[in-house]
């Protein structure tokens, strides 16, 4: 008889040879991989038990409210997917890229500068899943405990919510990083990236800023992530959840289609 293999499409193997190498890379230094979880994870002790035992309940806008580590732990799992993309896309791209060189050597095989896209941004979803897994292993452990954080069976979803959000990062970050010359232009993307955590709802309710400011906050990426793993952790999804998926899987095509089109500049020149 006959053995049947089956063999993945070359679209799908040959970004994950770029994982691969990162993998072998990082392999002798995980804990450079795993030390950004631990900044969601201070934040949630310190913010949602800390101070959040001398806050009390949060209103959630729908007439129900919750404890405020309950409150906060969802935005904080959103954080952490962000980082995890953000970290490999930004500054460790921008090494390989301008000073490593790794692409020019890469597009000498047969893997395109899609394929590279594609690999980077698996890679960088690779780091925010884990960053994101951590911590709802973490959440888990503290219902265990009695300080249960996930309120709804719909909390089963947050990790795959926490996967789109680090997709809408990781391409967004490689895309901007195809814009930067310098290492000080990463000033500017902490700049967008620092104001977007502390008011995206992460801490507070939006309803305590201006209409106008609302407006704006709601058309930000990490309030549409902080919105949809809120919504199913806590147990009060609407119809706008549709529109927090597609916005992220939209962000991250986008960015993804506009690095391709860039590397193709930039290994040219």
């Amino acid at each position: 008889m006959l053995a049947l293999r089956f063999s993945p499409p070359l679209a799908l193997t040959r970004p994950t040879n770029i994982v691969s190498r990162n993998m072998l890379v990082y392999r002798r230094s995980a804990l450079v991989i795993i030390s950004g979880f631990f900044e969601p994870l201070f934040y949630l002790f310190s913010m949602g038990f800390g101070v959040g035992s001398l806050i009390g309940n949060v209103p959630l806008g729908n007439g129900s409210s919750v404890s405020y580590a309950v409150f906060v732990a969802p935005a904080l799992l959103a954080s952490a997917a962000m980082n995890g993309a953000i970290y490999e896309t930004s500054n460790n791209f921008f090494y390989k890229l301008k000073y490593a060189k790794l692409y020019d050597a890469i597009i000498s095989t047969p893997m395109s500068l899609t394929d590279v896209a594609r690999g980077e941004v698996m890679w960088a979803l690779l780091r925010g899943s884990l960053y994101a897994i951590g911590f709802i292993v973490v959440i888990v452990m503290l219902g265990f405990a009695g300080l249960g954080l996930l309120t709804s069976p719909l909390g089963l979803l947050a990790f795959p919510a926490a996967t789109i959000v680090g997709f809408a990062f990781a391409g967004a970050g490689l895309a901007a990083t195809t814009f930067v010359r310098k290492w000080r232009d990463f000033d500017y993307l902490q700049l967008a990236l620092m104001p977007m955590f502390l008011f995206s709802g992460t801490f507070y309710p939006i309803d305590a800023f201006p209409p106008a400011l609302q407006a704006f906050i709601q058309v930000t990426p990490l309030y549409r992530g902080v919105h949809m793993i809120r919504a199913l952790t806590t147990g009060t999804p609407d119809a706008t959840l549709v529109i927090d998926a597609v916005y992220l899987l939209a962000m991250g095509t986008i960015g993804l289609a506009i690095t391709s089109r860039r590397l193709g500049k930039l290994l040219q020149t």
